[in-house]
């Protein structure tokens, strides 16, 4: 990609950042969590995750669509949710959410997962996918089986009609999930 489309990236990335705090701002983040939680589980059951399957999740930050009531409920389907660990390079390691010391289990433990709801800025209508500019999850997505579902979680409004700026690396995604 050559600089000036790198910096129109940039530039659109900039921009979705201030969207998503604007956004953000005006959310009930309690019933957006619960709004997510219950979305999230009827795409895990529609996907057959129970007992014995891994999902991969992440901690939200403030600004980002809650986690914590998914994380819960994907718990009590009886799935392992692995959260990740960003390393220095900004590939991922992951631990189990339900493991208080955070145990490292390594960047491949992202193969076992079965479902992979991931953090994003926006979504296009083509799976084209921004995050917050560090690859990782660029990384990530080529380790899954082929079959696995990756899902963005987005505000309501993040989803982007027009196309989002991409280079080669950017792997597509399958679909979002809002509150």
């Amino acid at each position: 990609m050559n600089d000036s489309a790198k910096g129109l990236k940039q530039s659109v990335r900039k921009a979705r950042r201030a969207l998503r705090r604007q956004i953000a701002a005006q959310r009930d983040r309690a019933a957006d969590d619960q709004a997510l939680a219950e979305g999230g589980i009827a795409l895990a059951q529609s996907q057959g995750i129970g007992p014995g399957s891994t999902v991969l999740l992440y901690e939200a930050l403030a600004v980002e669509p809650p986690t914590a009531a998914l994380t819960a409920a994907l718990q009590a389907l009886g799935a392992r949710v692995l959260y990740p660990i960003t390393l220095p390079d900004f590939d991922l390691d992951w631990h189990d959410a339900a493991d208080p010391d955070r145990t490292p289990l390594g960047p491949d433990a992202a193969r076992a997962a079965d479902l992979a709801l991931i953090p994003g800025l926006s979504v296009d209508r083509d799976g084209g996918r921004l995050g917050q500019g560090g690859g990782c999850y660029d990384r990530v997505i080529p380790r899954l089986a082929p079959a696995v579902p990756v899902i963005v979680l987005l505000h309501p409004g993040e989803e982007s009609a027009d196309p989002l700026p991409s280079e080669p690396h950017d792997a597509r995604v399958d679909g979002v999930l809002t509150a």
